[in-house]
């Protein structure tokens, strides 16, 4: 049996990471974050998105890493805009792609 290594939800854009390098990661996500919301019209700006707080500690004092990455992976799900014609859900910088091909479904 293989195991793989334990990996670690980014909960801004809820792509996985090393438990080392997510700390890295994080920082610089966030930076690309605030660039890419402040290049978007008004309309389709978010808040900040905030780390989650988990305190669940398992009984060998580790963070339960399962609802750590539960409650990152809901985060960044919640960051995605629903498109007004067909309701996919996307992130502001590409629902504006979306929508300029989006047509709305001919009636039967």
């Amino acid at each position: 049996m293989i195991k793989c290594p334990r990996t670690v939800v980014c909960y801004i854009c809820g792509r996985e990471y090393g438990t080392k390098s997510i700390n890295i990661h994080e920082p610089q996500c966030l930076k690309k974050w605030h660039n890419e919301n402040n290049l978007l019209p008004k309309e389709l700006r978010r808040p900040e998105p905030k780390k989650p707080e988990i305190r669940t500690i398992t009984a060998k004092g580790f963070y339960d890493l399962d609802a750590l990455n539960e409650a990152a992976w809901t985060s960044a799900q919640s960051q995605l805009v629903p498109c007004n014609i067909c309701g996919r859900t996307f992130l502001p910088d590409r629902l504006i792609v979306h929508q300029r091909s989006c047509k709305p479904k001919a009636a039967k």
